[in-house]
């Protein structure tokens, strides 16, 4: 049997994990009920198993039979503060909260990728890590089990790592894709406060008005994203959040919001920072006022190595057919923390298009809606594709 067969012929089980990781879906660090269905589900595999110690992450080295170099593949395990309305006969029982983005099918998958390659330990040319990580929305996991030693598990750094990330929407059913360089943006957070002096709305000549200047710089951050920059190395940022003023007749002593900022080169990431901060100033300036600019950095860019994103895409096409492996033309605006990782070892992350039977992907709800809804049919590809990039890359040597 080939690898594929094999994953087929593990899909109910691969589809109970899943479903008992959506019933039970946990956020941030500390996925304890998340924690124990994965070490279960690896229970009694060749495996040397550790836990994290500042969040609930599991890491599991396979040793192959044979010498060679290792292998890193990465499954990330965190839920979102979003209440399902999935209609799922499994939806979350936990209120507000859902696996909106798919990790619970990345989790399963990972596991089915480790029972596969276990299967075939004794001819495995090397090691594979299989990193289990919490907090990838928002909690930069990946660098706490960086920080905490993922990427030494087995003696030596990896040669390679990959990581499958599932799509409701955009992608058919089944179609895997990737690009070599820039796959998703860097991510930053904007917060300003601007502060003036309040007073009586019938008479602002004698207060500081701070709204009309907080709503000039919404514009011009607008402004600057299509002036600033070049539209071949391109920048987004959206303002998701304003507020100011308690009363229509009161002008009050504050407005504040809060922006995401995109961009896809260091260069572009560094220019965003200096030049939303320098606009802030100067229009404060402008209006006899004074702001407060936080500008903090979240995930990198994601860049995935050309030789090794072109492996996975030839990976792709030689178990599944040409047919199921794409080149994405442009990067995704959606940003990953698997960007820490490839930031220290080469490798690819690779979309997997898991919509619904009969939904229309460019139409279907998306990842972190509450009505996203994924198909428990692409389990046995992801883990089939996992174990076998880990397998050939094993192969090919370091």
């Amino acid at each position: 049997m080939t690898i594929h067969d094999e994953a087929a012929a593990l899909a109910g089980d691969l589809t109970e994990l899943r479903h008992a990781l959506h019933r039970e879906p946990e956020i941030g660090y500390d996925l304890p009920l998340t924690q124990r269905k994965v070490l279960g589900a690896l229970d009694g595999l060749p495996l040397e198993i550790r836990t994290g110690e500042r969040l609930t992450s599991v890491t599991a080295v396979l040793r192959g039979g044979r010498p060679g170099p290792v292998v890193l593949l990465r499954g990330d395990m965190d839920a979102l503060p979003v209440p399902e309305s999935s209609g799922e006969p499994f939806s979350s029982r936990i209120d507000g909260v859902m696996h909106a983005c798919g990790h619970d099918l990345h989790t399963a998958m990972l596991a089915g990728a480790a029972r596969l390659l276990a299967a075939r330990r004794a001819d495995l040319p090397g090691s594979v890590i299989f990193m289990f990580q919490p907090a990838e929305e928002g909690g930069a996991g990946a660098r706490h089990m960086i920080d905490e030693g993922v990427l030494d598990a087995a003696g030596e750094r990896p040669a390679a790592a990959f990581a499958i990330h599932v799509l409701p929407a955009v992608l058919n059913r089944g179609t895997f894709a990737t690009r070599p360089g820039p796959l998703l943006a860097a991510s930053d957070a904007i917060d300003v406060t601007v502060r003036g002096r309040g007073g009586h709305a019938s008479t602002p000549h004698r207060g500081a008005d701070p709204i009309p200047a907080a709503c000039e710089m919404v514009t011009a951050l607008q402004a600057l994203v299509t002036r600033g920059f070049d539209v071949f190395d391109p920048v987004v940022i959206t303002v998701g959040s304003i507020h100011g003023g308690t009363a229509r007749n009161v002008i009050p002593d504050e407005a504040a919001f809060a922006a995401t900022a995109r961009s896809y080169s260091p260069a572009a990431r560094a220019r965003l920072r200096e030049e939303t901060l320098r606009l802030f100033r100067n229009i404060a300036s402008a209006h006899g006022l004074t702001a407060h600019a936080e500008y903090a950095e979240g995930y990198p860019v994601t860049v995935n190595d050309p030789d090794e994103a072109a492996f996975a895409a030839a990976t792709v096409a030689d178990v599944f057919g040409a047919g199921r492996a794409t080149t994405l033309p442009n990067p995704l605006s959606g940003s990953e923390d698997f960007s820490f990782v490839l930031q220290q070892v080469p490798g690819a992350m690779l979309m997997l298009g898991a919509c619904s039977p009969g939904a229309d992907p460019q139409t279907a709800p998306s990842n972190h809606s509450p009505a996203a809804v994924f198909d428990d049919a692409v389990l046995p590809d992801g883990a089939a594709l996992y174990a076998e990039l880990a397998l050939r890359r094993l192969g090919a040597g370091g």
